[in-house]
């Protein structure tokens, strides 16, 4: 299987073949996860490590499961409580880690680019689980399993993702997968959260979200980051719903088989319909959650056979 990275930070070093590699193999873990028995030894033997200095729900239990699913042992490290608190620097930390001999490293961080620096100072593999405003890997690529098994197919797709742009890591991550696998993309929001210099990524850029929406195949909500926001972005809430949030009436400019994502966790009522959320003919946002476990099982698997090759050909 072609895949030749030591990490995965990003979506933009790979080629679309290499995505297309880590899908064809989540489909594999989809059919694992779905059986009574859902183990799997491909990572026996090698120690998997989370840092998230991000609270997360999701995405931490994803990989945990993921890891402990492949054999992996899985730690937890409480970055909460741990010595960064204390004035530790991230490069003591790499230090510290690799004292460790931990052989997979999954890191969520606030700052963008602090995953890509602490991956040159570790001696193992890293995934990067969001960093600042920079790039969210996996998410994007379960979104992109989401959409295959959902349409049948990752290419010349209406796509529409609307919401806070601005701030979003998923948003540019998906951008970046999404353009290489050839799909017209539409962003949708108000000028303040969907800054011009997106239309760089070739996406076409909306303000109004009925004419956005119009005959679209997916429509992907995202979360509004008001962790990250540093001022009035957004009227109110009650407005931005009323302009931007999801309900049938805005949905029935996509096409009649259009499928509704959203990252999560979800604000009901602001940026989409809680009826409209649950409706299990259009949404798939539960799909998502059950491929973000089988698309990080195909991103462990991957670089770790690379680690292993690696360090055959070193010790050979």
């Amino acid at each position: 299987m072609s895949f030749e990275h030591r990490h995965l930070l990003g979506i933009e070093p790979l080629k679309p073949h290499e995505i297309t590699a880590i899908l064809d193999l989540a489909d594999e873990y989809v059919a694992l996860n779905r059986r009574p028995e859902k183990h799997s030894d491909v990572l026996a033997g090698l120690t998997q490590i989370n840092m998230f200095f991000e609270n997360s729900t999701r995405t931490q239990a994803s990989f945990e499961l993921a890891g402990k699913r492949l054999g992996a042992d899985v730690m937890n490290m409480a970055m909460q409580a741990s010595s960064i608190k204390k004035g530790e620097t991230l490069i003591d930390t790499a230090m510290t880690l690799n004292a460790m001999h931990p052989d997979l490293l999954v890191v969520r961080h606030p700052h963008s680019g602090a995953v890509d620096l602490l991956a040159q100072k570790v001696n193992c593999a890293v995934l990067n689980a969001g960093d600042g405003k920079h790039e969210h890997p996996t998410q994007a690529l379960l979104d992109a399993l989401t959409i295959r098994r959902s349409k049948g197919r990752l290419h010349r797709l209406n796509i529409a993702i609307c919401g806070d742009i601005a701030h979003s890591r998923v948003a540019r991550s998906n951008l970046i997968l999404l353009g290489k696998m050839e799909n017209r993309i539409r962003l949708i929001g108000p000028p303040t959260l969907v800054p011009g210099q997106f239309a760089e990524f070739g996406a076409e850029i909306y303000d109004d979200m009925r004419e956005g929406l119009k005959d679209v195949d997916v429509v992907m909500m995202l979360r509004l980051q008001k962790e990250r926001m540093d001022g009035g972005f957004i009227p109110s809430e009650r407005e931005y719903y009323h302009r931007y949030g999801l309900d049938a009436d805005k949905l029935a400019q996509a096409k009649p088989d259009a499928i509704v994502m959203h990252p999560g966790p979800m604000n009901r009522g602001v940026e989409i319909d809680g009826t409209l959320a649950d409706d299990i003919n259009r949404s798939v946002i539960q799909e998502q959650v059950e491929m973000g476990v089988a698309v990080r099982m195909a991103a462990m698997d991957l670089l770790a056979r690379n680690l292993r090759a690696e360090r055959q050909a070193k010790a050979g």
